[in-house]
C-alpha cells in the first residue's frame, strides 16, 4: 500500500463518519442505520440501565428511536471536536447537545471509535460521562 493510498481510505472513512454524525444529529433513524454495515454494532461504556453495552443494529435502532421521543428536537445534535483516522479506525473526540423533554439539557463529552470497511460502519465504541447520562436520563 502507497502513502497516497492509505491516506485516500482514511480521508473517506473520515468524510463517512463526519456524515453520518450530521445524519444523527437529524434524528432520522432509518438514514442513520443506512451508514451501519448489516452486523454492525454500537458499544457504550458504563453501566446504564437500557444503554451501556452492546448492541446489534437492530437493537441500536430501537433505543436510538426511544432516546430521539424523549428529546425536544427528536434529536440529539453531534458535533465533532477532534479527529484522528488511521487505516479502518477513525476516533473523534465529540461534544453533544439536546434539550428534552423532561427539561434538562443533554451536554455530553464523548470519544467514539467507528471502524469503517468497504464504505459503511462496521463498529462504534462510545466512551462517554456516564454519570452527566445517568442525572439527565435517568435519575428521577
Amino acid at each position: 500500500m502507497t502513502a497516497g493510498t492509505g491516506t485516500t481510505t482514511e480521508a473517506r472513512n473520515k468524510e463517512l463518519v463526519a456524515e453520518f454524525m450530521e445524519v444523527f444529529s437529524a434524528g432520522d433513524v432509518p438514514k442513520i442505520l443506512s451508514y451501519l454495515d448489516e452486523s454492525a454494532t454500537w458499544w457504550v461504556a458504563g453501566n446504564l440501565e437500557g444503554i451501556s453495552g452492546t448492541k446489534n443494529k437492530k437493537e441500536f435502532g430501537e433505543m436510538l428511536a426511544g432516546l430521539s421521543g424523549l428529546t425536544v428536537s427528536g434529536a440529539i445534535t453531534l458535533t465533532p471536536l477532534a479527529w484522528t483516522a488511521e487505516g479502518e479506525r477513525v476516533a473523534v473526540e465529540t461534544e453533544s447537545y439536546s434539550e428534552l423533554r423532561n427539561g434538562r439539557v443533554y451536554n455530553n463529552l464523548y470519544h467514539f471509535v467507528f471502524e469503517v470497511r468497504d464504505g459503511k460502519i462496521r463498529s462504534i465504541k462510545e466512551f462517554l460521562d456516564t454519570e452527566h447520562t445517568r442525572a439527565v436520563f435517568l435519575a428521577p
